[in-house]
């Protein structure tokens, strides 16, 4: 069985500074053996990763629209950002990816999609990430499950790791796959299993924000 972090972030994204070669190193570290890199707007970390590691890499995106942020799995390039959330989710299916649906339903993230726009998408929409180690209230998290459930939708897990700490703090135990596919009929076979992160996790975003105004400035 894999143990699947499906949803990590690196330098490429704008509230992060930890590289792709930490990433391999703390994943090989835990026993994580996969992840999915979900960079802000960018993709060239995740295809660095995935030519170098010795465990899966999935190539992932977090794509701003009006409505709040769209994931795309299994993505082959860069799909630009911010876009109108139809318009997202059809660039992502134009790649033959997947698409998920980060953090749904988190009262306390203003880049949470919101219900109304969720179930205007359900007939696009693959994955809805039922665990977010990032979302603090657990009646967030019990919603994200139920609605996964209730529409017949695969359940994600990830720790939304912005710091190289947090890399694991939530996974999906599942088979192991080749392809999009076969991801897909293992992930609603797998197991979540994840612990909530400390708010305080949200200063190191800040931080990376500042540290890369500095150097550019």
């Amino acid at each position: 069985m894999l143990r699947a972090d499906l949803h990590i972030h690196t330098a490429d994204s704008m509230d992060s500074t930890t590289s792709i070669e930490q990433v391999m190193a703390r994943c090989l570290e835990i026993g994580i053996d996969c992840v999915a890199v979900t960079d802000h707007g960018a993709v060239a970390n995740a295809l660095r990763l995935k030519s170098m590691a010795p465990f899966s890499v999935i190539v992932g995106e977090e794509i701003l629209t009006p409505h709040g942020e769209i994931m795309g799995l299994f993505l082959t390039e860069r799909v630009p950002s911010p876009l109108p959330a139809q318009e997202a989710v059809a660039r992502i299916k134009a790649q033959g990816g997947l698409v998920c649906i980060p953090h749904p339903f988190d009262r306390l993230r203003g880049s949470a999609l919101g219900g109304r726009m969720v179930e205007m998408l359900l007939p696009e929409i693959d994955i809805i990430e039922a665990f977010n180690s990032r979302t603090h209230l657990l009646r967030d998290l019990a919603l994200a499950l139920s609605f996964a459930q209730s529409h017949g939708l695969a359940a994600s897990a990830g720790s939304d790791a912005h710091t190289l700490g947090e890399i694991g703090r939530a996974y999906v135990e599942m088979p192991g796959f080749n392809g999009r596919d076969e991801f897909l009929q293992s992930l609603a076979q797998g197991r979540i299993v994840g612990r909530r992160s400390s708010p305080l996790v949200h200063l190191s975003g800040l931080r990376a924000r500042l540290m890369k105004r500095l150097r550019r400035a």
